[in-house]
């Protein structure tokens, strides 16, 4: 790369109890909230924007505040620690001031630097860095800690991986980074680290990265108090669309670039499942309100404003500390457990209640909106799970059921039916159980969206044709109808198609009957298809899948 990614430009986490995490960043550790919105895949639930003074990149924290999550578990495939710069001569403040605060304050040394380290309200590892060399990059005088102690922005994070050579080519090899020291980790005391650094010119805040390898140990559950990823900085969207560029070509598949009103962003994991963003420095935070009145009011993006009055009535009320205003009021970020009938209550049943069917992504009790994936045949449902992180669409309730031997019926598609009898009605049946555990879960078939790949998808064709109502949308990879003969009403569900003109599983003839038994069906079709592909799934049908899983997060909020 011309230009290497600048360091850190934020780090985002998972909270519960979004007062507590006000409290707690804007007043113990007087960091400028610059931004209340709303998270842009969930607009039911906040996003909380902590830092300098104007929220300059390398010193903002943010969070996402989901009323009530339950916490995560550190593990490996994670950032576990942020790290804040600190004057030396300041620690002695701080110990006393977060003692004071009830907080219990450690003190470790690492890589010759005095580290201080506490946990948030959520249980999130923060950690104050002595280091003398860096400035506030714009210091917020009217906040509760004087300038000359006030904390400098990042310092760094800590990320724990099973194999430590994936992050080192990341880091080197395409994000601009050197290794500049290693130790043993003071967590995981037998265990090396390796601090990363940026090498860029000039000097910032948030230049480091320390990758701890910690072989065998378990994965982070995700949950309050987890990092949900990290983002590096770069300057413009021209570097930002050359980050893209090199790093689908690496195999990284990063994720189109996505509006977040105040940088671009495009996301990407890395073979341990560290989940990265890279994020442009502009337009900032003073897009949208002058900088005297940061984080003074509830802000939404241009697409969000024909809801506000059911956003502020959702999210749950706050109190800015530094305005002393109260923002939204509504109810806590949930539907209360008491106006949910008895027969939808989450609590009433273990969703799935099927040992083969996997779970990704938002425990179902705290979810809105699901997805069912279905894989094909010689696949695993793991395998069709990892999609979601394709996506990186934080709102959903991911499920994958697991087949048999991993084939859902022994013959192809096309093969007269009782020739995958009784296969495919048993694979069917076992979609309507999971249908209507969802439904008594909370989650009814206009917030649910289904699809799969190949086998997988001439199944999800089949079903829905089969059970004709409205469903949150359906995607089918590689697939089409295994009978063509269908009626009912599908009320308008976006269906999104793709094939290859010259695939030998699924024939272009009869992926184009089926998108014309969908849109008989009232389905809204996009039937796309794709020269020369072969049996695969390419980056456009993930991109298409993904704006209409953000389209359906959007509704009912």
């Amino acid at each position: 790369m011309k230009n290497p990614v600048q360091g850190l430009h934020h780090v985002t986490v998972m909270a519960a109890d979004a007062q507590p995490n006000v409290d707690f960043y804007s007043e113990t550790l007087a960091q400028r909230m610059v931004k209340v919105t709303v998270n842009f895949d969930d607009p039911g639930t906040y996003h909380l924007y902590y830092g300098d003074r104007v929220g300059s990149p390398g010193t903002v924290m943010t969070h996402f505040p989901w009323q009530g999550a339950r916490r995560g578990v550190r593990g490996n495939g994670e950032a576990v620690a942020t790290a804040y710069s600190v004057k030396s001569g300041s620690l002695p403040y701080w110990r006393e001031r977060l003692s004071a605060g009830g907080f219990k304050v450690g003190e470790t040394l690492r890589f010759g630097q005095t580290v201080l380290n506490l946990e948030d309200p959520d249980g999130t590892w923060i950690e104050l860095v002595a280091d003398d060399g860096l400035e506030v990059p714009q210091p917020w005088a009217e906040g509760p800690v004087a300038p000359a102690d006030a904390l400098h922005g990042f310092h760094s994070v800590t990320l724990w991986v099973n194999d430590h050579q994936p992050i080192h080519d990341l880091l080197v090899g395409q994000l601009g980074f050197k290794a500049v020291g290693s130790e043993p980790d003071s967590q995981t005391a037998d265990v090396g680290g390796v601090r990363y650094r940026y090498q860029g010119a000039g000097a910032g805040v948030g230049l480091y990265v320390d990758a701890v390898e910690r072989r065998g140990q378990p994965k982070g559950t995700f949950g309050a108090g987890s990092i949900h990823h990290v983002a590096l900085r770069t300057v413009n969207d021209a570097e930002q669309a050359e980050y893209l560029s090199q790093l689908r070509a690496a195999g990284y598949g990063a994720t189109p670039v996505q509006d977040r009103q105040y940088f671009h962003s495009i996301y990407f994991r890395e073979p341990n499942g560290v989940l990265f963003e890279i994020a442009t420095d502009a337009p900032g935070f003073d897009d949208d309100e002058s900088v005297d009145k940061l984080g003074s009011t509830l802000k939404l993006p241009a697409w969000f404003e024909s809801r506000r009055g059911e956003i502020e009535r959702r999210v749950p009320r706050i109190v800015s500390r530094e305005y002393g205003n109260e923002i939204g009021g509504g109810t806590s970020g949930r539907i209360p457990d008491e106006q949910v009938p008895a027969e939808q209550a989450p609590t009433q049943r273990q969703v799935p209640s099927d040992p083969n069917v996997l779970h990704a992504g938002r425990p179902i009790a705290e979810a809105r909106t699901a997805m069912i994936l279905v894989h094909g045949r010689g696949g695993t449902a793991a395998d069709i799970l990892s999609l979601g992180e394709q996506w990186n669409q934080s709102v959903y309730a991911y499920f994958a059921p697991q087949a048999p031997g991993n084939t859902w019926y022994p013959q192809s598609f096309l093969a007269p039916i009782e020739q995958n009898q009784p296969h495919l009605d048993t694979a069917l049946a076992r979609l309507d159980a999971l249908m209507a555990e969802l439904a008594a879960a909370g989650i009814p078939p206009e917030r649910l969206m289904l699809g799969g790949f190949s086998q997988g998808a001439c199944l999800v064709s089949e079903y829905v044709a089969r059970n004709p109502k409205r469903y949150g949308g359906v995607f089918v990879f590689s697939g089409g109808l295994i009978t063509l003969k269908h009626t009912g009403d599908l009320e308008g569900t976006p269906m999104f198609m793709g094939n290859s003109d010259r695939d030998s599983h699924i024939p272009h003839a009869r992926f184009e009957e089926s998108a014309a038994v969908f849109a008989a069906l009232n389905a809204q079709v996009d039937a796309r298809v794709y020269p020369g592909m072969p049996h695969t799934i390419v980056q456009d049908e993930l991109d298409a899948v993904g704006h209409m899983m953000q389209a359906l997060s959007l509704t009912g909020v």
